[in-house]
């Protein structure tokens, strides 16, 4: 016999809103300290009520991997083949990840497409189940409005490794890479614009339904691409940058791999944390290195 699901309380959803809001802070907390941390804010809570709650949620500790990132064990596993590489241009690297919306009455998933380079969030799409086919839809719409990327990171999540999302990249000759078990910070990119829109817009607003979710969502979505200026890209907004881009001649998605294995070695033997701020550093060198071929005339800023 079907039984319907029992609908969160307020009080849950409370505290799964604190939950939402100390991991973005502390991601490497458990249940056990996330209870404590609640208790000390005068929330009497216990460990197994924060693990159910963060099991809803989808999340766990970043030593273990995030629970929207389940993986399916019959699916296939693609390698991170980002770590040492040079990001330097547009549409060489999109990633895509799935984050917890918390709103007055419910919750719901978010995903969005980024370019590394510009920050250009390139689409998104929200759901209320962790069904694969609004993951699908954003990347489909990605394509259809910036064309193709090199290489496109994911986590190893089975929304990403499922049939139809691989066979969009696929088909299209995108090489597919997808972060190591575990590490959050392979798809740093994402985990910050994640971190930007929850202390900008969603913490703020409380959104009470789904559409008044989609709707404030997608404007900041809009600030965040045309109006947001971005410390990263010298204070120019990640539609700036990616026209300033255009003019410098970069969007051409011609292959910019690493050609020396041995160079790449010893990069890894330094370790992988070396490897993700040396990504980093990277990618914001290029960035400096084009602001000073073409200044956008739409930079106003001091």
């Amino acid at each position: 016999m079907y039984r319907k699901p029992k609908p969160v309380s307020a009080a849950d959803l409370e505290l799964m809103r604190l939950i939402d809001e100390q991991y973005l802070k502390t991601p490497f907390y458990g249940a056990r300290k996330m209870a404590v941390v609640l208790s000390r804010s005068g929330h009497q809570v216990g460990r197994k009520r924060v693990t159910r709650l963060m099991r809803v949620m989808g999340i766990e500790a970043i030593y273990r991997k995030p629970n929207l990132s389940r993986r399916h064990p019959q699916h296939k596993i693609y390698p991170y083949l980002l770590r040492n590489m040079e990001i330097n241009r547009v549409h060489q690297v999109w990633s895509c990840d799935i984050t917890y919306i918390p709103m007055a009455h419910g919750f719901m998933y978010l995903v969005a497409v980024i370019d590394w380079h510009s920050r250009v969030v390139l689409s998104w799409r929200m759901s209320n189940t962790m069904a694969p086919d609004f993951c699908v839809e954003a990347l489909e719409e990605a394509f259809r409005r910036y064309d193709k990327p090199e290489i496109f990171n994911t986590d190893q999540g089975v929304q990403f490794t499922c049939e139809a999302f691989i066979a969009a990249l696929a088909t299209r000759g995108i090489r597919i890479s997808m972060d190591g078990k575990g590490r959050c910070l392979d798809n740093i990119f994402c985990e910050r614009l994640w971190r930007s829109l929850k202390y900008e817009d969603v913490y703020l607003k409380a959104y009470k339904t789904v559409a008044e979710a989609k709707v404030g969502i997608g404007a900041w979505f809009s600030f965040y691409n045309d109006e947001r200026p971005h410390q990263a890209l010298d204070y120019l907004t990640p539609c700036e940058f990616l026209q300033a881009q255009k003019a410098c001649g970069d969007v051409d998605n011609a292959s910019a791999l690493p050609t020396s294995p041995q160079a790449q070695q010893q990069l890894q033997q330094k370790g992988d944390s070396y490897g993700n701020e040396r990504l980093i550093r990277s990618t914001i060198a290029s960035h400096a290195s084009c602001r000073a071929t073409v200044q956008p005339q739409a930079r106003t800023l001091a």
